[in-house]
């Protein structure tokens, strides 16, 4: 196996699990490593196609939970919008004058105006994951939200950090925010392939499909042990709820705000909890 199928399969891997939980970040932890080996449209086209696959995948395993109300006033605006951001990548893909050449590895690399552009838009989502303070107190816009999420998703593949800032404020179980922004991003990943398939047909026949496959099939291993640990995963202020006897009626711990798995906390069914009380 050559080193890019190594690379991508292990970010693959590694993203898919991680996103489950999170409902982003495989396009920010997966287009850097297809970047290192193909031109950035093509990378951000190639992504697309995992992204798209894991997410039909991940479909089938949670479509009970979604909630259609939040995933089509959210998903028609961000569809529509994929549709621009995905046409203006096709046309920036001929922005790609060198700026910087260096070398990696024994392999000539360069710096192009959408590399930069890129480059950008990667640390900006990466810092925004980070930063940006998620909160569930109020009501967001489905329709400002799903264009903003679209029209990046379908820029540069950064779809999911806007989506789910906007989904944590829909009063969301933590399977129905999984499921629902899955439902998005399956929609927004149709509007976009779309796009390219048509405006790149030619470059994404001639790429390597077999690390196209090894990247979906690595994607579909990380999916299978997301779901494996669903029901372990908690929200982080699920311990400090106990503590302190507080508990929002309705909510029953179950939030998707910031859940994450918790080890130190023992997992029971739901209805054992009242019965018994929480060692956290």
């Amino acid at each position: 196996m050559e080193p890019v199928h190594i690379t991508v399969a292990v970010a693959a891997a590694i993203a898919s699990l991680l996103t489950f939980y999170s409902g982003f970040g495989l396009g920010t932890i997966l287009l850097p490593a297809f970047a290192f080996f193909f031109p950035l449209d093509l990378s951000v086209a190639l992504t697309a196609l995992v992204h798209f696959s894991n997410n039909v995948f991940k479909f089938f395993l949670m479509r009970k939970e979604i909630k259609w109300s939040v995933a089509l006033g959210f998903g028609l605006p961000a569809v529509l919008m994929a549709f621009l951001g995905a046409h203006l990548l096709a046309q920036l893909g001929d922005w790609g004058s060198e700026v910087q050449s260096y070398s990696v590895l024994g392999m000539e690399r360069e710096v192009s105006y959408l590399g930069l552009l890129m480059g950008g838009l990667l640390i900006f989502f990466a810092f925004f994951e980070l930063l940006v303070p998620k909160k569930e107190e109020g009501k967001s816009s489905l329709v400002l939200g799903g264009a903003l999420s679209g029209f990046f998703g379908g820029l540069s593949g950064h779809q999911g950090a806007l989506r789910s800032l906007f989904l944590l404020r829909q009063g969301l179980s933590k399977e129905s925010f999984i499921a629902t922004g899955i439902a998005i991003a399956c929609a927004v990943d149709v509007g976009r392939i779309l796009v390219y398939s048509v405006e790149m047909e030619t470059r994404i026949r001639q790429a390597d499909s077999t690390i196209v496959l090894v990247a979906v099939l690595a994607a579909f291993a990380g999916a299978v042990l997301g779901k494996k640990f669903l029901k372990k995963a908690k929200r982080d202020s699920n311990c400090g709820d106990h503590a302190s006897g507080s508990h929002r009626p309705g909510h029953d711990g179950r939030s998707a705000r910031h859940f994450a798995l918790m080890p130190a906390c023992s997992v029971r069914p739901l209805s054992d909890r009242a019965a018994r009380p929480s060692p956290c």
